[in-house]
């Protein structure tokens, strides 16, 4: 029965296409080629258009990461008091006493 289910399918598909008729191939042309010629093993050539966007994007980023690590620096150092080393003993430093040699 699926087998019956799929020709009835591909009949539809080519008498939908039969119906169409041919269809006109549309070729769009970007005025002239390429914008930016590709060049081997050369630094691509970036527009001040782009270099201004690049700028703004990257300030906007190091604007909202320097914001946010001044009003809110536990998100960085964690939520939990700094440990005083010196109050650590020898022993949970790893240091070995003094009589031993």
């Amino acid at each position: 029965m699926s087998s019956f289910g799929r020709a009835v399918g591909l009949l539809r598909a080519g008498t939908q296409i039969i119906r169409r008729g041919p269809q006109k191939m549309v070729v769009r042309r970007a005025g002239g080629g390429t914008h930016i010629e590709p060049q081997y093993r050369q630094a691509p050539q970036i527009t001040k258009n782009q270099v201004f966007q690049a700028e703004l994007l990257s300030s906007a980023m190091w604007f909202w990461i320097l914001w946010h690590l001044w009003h809110d620096p536990d998100a960085v150092l964690g939520h939990f008091p700094w440990p005083d080393a010196s109050q650590w003993t020898d022993e949970e430093l790893g240091i070995p006493p003094d009589d031993e040699e």
